[in-house]
């Protein structure tokens, strides 16, 4: 069990952190690993510890809708509402950086949002969180152009990373964008000439 959980988590209480350590068990995920799928009964809620997750979407032609990252101090608050109403995902979860997570059973979620107060202010301040993003992704698909889409689609991952080096091929984000590979490569192309990036190999370094 992690022993910094009350820095990953600072506004839980002593209490809810050592029933936290008491009833969840710990699991370690490498990179590439598919922790949710569509149609799947989710029966543990996910407190990342380490490392980073992907939530995204899932086509029938296998195309990926990305839709946000789970980092260390976070939960998945989709996962959440699946759980508790007992329905299959509609999402699908991956690994992105090796990660350790808490998984938390459903009954011990039940137990706490009635007896912890910061337990239930967690839970509805990550449902808040990640509504916003969300919305920030479907304004971006219904109201900007392909090029604008693609240095939003860019600065979310830098700020989920916090790093100006971005480690993704074209191809990754043409599925994410749900477009073509020469797409990305050709407005990549032109966002370097304006002097935003700098292009390599699976690798877009922000200069702005």
């Amino acid at each position: 069990m992690p022993t910094n959980l009350s820095l990953l988590f600072p506004n839980f209480s002593k209490e809810l952190i050592a029933e936290i350590e008491k009833e969840a068990f710990l699991q370690e995920a490498e990179a590439g690993t598919t922790l949710m799928r569509t149609g799947q009964y989710i029966k543990n809620t996910v407190l990342v510890t380490q490392g980073k997750i992907k939530i995204y979407r899932e086509g029938d032609d296998g195309n990926e809708f990305f839709m946000y990252y789970l980092q260390p101090g976070q939960a998945c608050a989709l996962s959440m509402i699946c759980a508790t109403r007992n329905e299959k995902s509609k999402i699908m979860a991956k690994v992105v950086e090796d990660a350790s997570l808490l998984m938390i059973p459903l009954p011990s979620m039940d137990k706490w949002m009635m007896h912890h107060r910061s337990w239930y202010e967690f839970v509805i301040e990550s449902y808040r969180n990640r509504f916003e993003e969300i919305l920030e992704v479907v304004d971006s698909i219904a109201f900007r152009s392909m090029d604008e889409r693609l240095e939003f689609y860019i600065k979310r991952h830098r700020d989920a990373c916090g790093c100006q080096e971005i480690k993704l091929s074209h191809q990754e984000i043409a599925n994410e964008l749900n477009t073509s590979r020469e797409v990305v490569s050709r407005l990549l192309k032109k966002m370097e000439q304006r002097g935003l990036v700098k292009l390599n190999r699976n690798q877009i370094e922000l200069l702005q």
